[in-house]
């Protein structure tokens, strides 16, 4: 009986993704705007910096932030 109700589950699953693939319209983000003005793309380098390195370069520093300013007291290894 599971698996039957295993293959019915991953019948539904696959039509269901397939139908919504197929029956979804494009975003039709060439079509410009009234007013749409993009600028310039950014290179790989701004890419990196703006999405990876800025990102992790805040966590370290609320980190740093966070150890440094704890007020909570240290446990004493016995």
């Amino acid at each position: 009986m599971d698996k039957k109700n295993a293959l019915r589950t991953g019948t539904v699953v696959t039509g269901t993704t397939l139908m919504m693939l197929l029956l979804s319209s494009p975003a039709l983000a060439l079509t410009r705007d009234d007013g749409d003005d993009p600028g310039p793309g950014l290179s790989v380098a701004e890419t990196l910096g703006l999405f990876v390195v800025a990102p992790v370069a805040i966590f370290a520093l609320i980190t740093v932030l966070v150890m440094v300013f704890d007020k909570s007291e240290k446990q004493q290894q016995s």
